[in-house]
């Protein structure tokens, strides 16, 4: 009975020292997420950024084929489908299904097309206000000294002229105010609010470990702007950017309506007209005003959900 007890206990000894020599599976590290990776899975839980973001692909998708929604023409004038024959609501997607203008035109149709002018001025201006005012900020934030002085005065300057008004005495110089001309015109004086903020961001930046680490190790002025302070400053243009596209759309809309606008088709000039026969036929400036508001409205609530992922005093 003692050797049975000897040997038992020498194999309970052994089977710890046995697992002990066992090689046990080194855990896996975990995944490191970035503020974008971060951005991007609170963006995804947001039900603000999910509506805004299904409302704005289905302007996007009215404005690349519009054909798909209607197939009347947004131009034909027919004189007999006057404003005083009522919309008919039976027939969806039809020319006369939301009526027709005083100029016997397709409301509908003219809502649909309308929605390609507005997001082509929107979104061109936006991309040239945020590389020319991004470039600036940066240049300002980052040298600093007089170079900084300098573009911030310029920068002041323009800001001191009222952005509509500055607009409408440039658009009046002109006769033909293609989708070009009037991107032209909101950028040249819309650019001072992303610098702004650009030179901001830069200056909190360039004061960062990496970017005097970088500096150290003797990288160069432009591997340290593009490779390590662009990256890790863009975030609030980015959200500025997305903001201000929906502004964009509302300014140009406003001058169309002042007839200082587009020359096409465009929500702000039907706006306009819809105006003369607003007493008998109020839907003709309805469904334009409608359209224009649910995009400016996409685009800003797009641009709060952005801000909020952004902005890292919520995590």
């Amino acid at each position: 009975m003692p050797e049975l007890t000897t040997s038992a206990d020498e194999a309970a000894t052994a089977a710890p020292s046995a697992a002990a020599g066992a090689k046990l599976p080194e855990p896996k590290p975990e995944k490191t997420r970035s503020l974008w990776g971060d951005a991007w899975r609170d963006l995804r839980s947001n039900w603000v950024f999910v509506v805004s973001a299904v409302l704005i692909l289905l302007l996007l998708v009215m404005a690349a084929w519009p054909s798909l929604f209607t197939s009347a023409d947004p131009n034909n004038k027919d004189l007999a489908a006057h404003y005083l024959q009522h919309p008919h609501y039976g027939n969806v997607f039809a020319a006369d299904w939301l009526g027709y203008d005083a100029q016997g035109r397709s409301v509908f149709a003219r809502a649909i097309y309308g929605t390609r002018a507005s997001l082509l001025v929107g979104a061109g201006t936006t991309l040239v206000v945020t590389i020319l005012g991004g470039l600036i900020g940066m240049l300002a934030g980052y040298f600093g000294g007089w170079l900084d002085a300098i573009l911030s005065r310029v920068t002041d300057m323009f800001f001191g002229i009222p952005f509509l008004l500055g607009t409408m005495v440039m658009l009046n110089s002109f006769t033909e105010r293609s989708i070009p001309v009037v991107i032209g015109a909101l950028a040249f004086l819309g650019w001072t609010q992303t610098a702004r903020v650009m030179r901001g961001s830069v200056i909190t930046v360039k004061s960062t470990d990496y970017v005097q680490a970088a500096k150290a190790l003797g990288a160069g002025t432009n591997r340290i702007l593009f490779r390590h302070v662009l990256p890790n400053a863009v975030a609030p243009v980015i959200v500025v950017a997305t903001i201000s596209l929906g502004v964009y759309i509302g300014a140009e809309a406003t001058l169309s309506f002042l007839g200082l606008g587009l020359n096409g088709v465009s929500w702000g000039n039907d706006i306009s007209d819809g105006g003369n026969s607003i007493r008998v036929a109020q839907y003709i400036m309805l469904y334009p005003s409608i359209m224009l508001s649910i995009t400016v409205l996409a685009f800003i609530m797009l641009g709060e959900a952005v801000r909020n992922a952004l902005d890292p005093k919520t995590r």
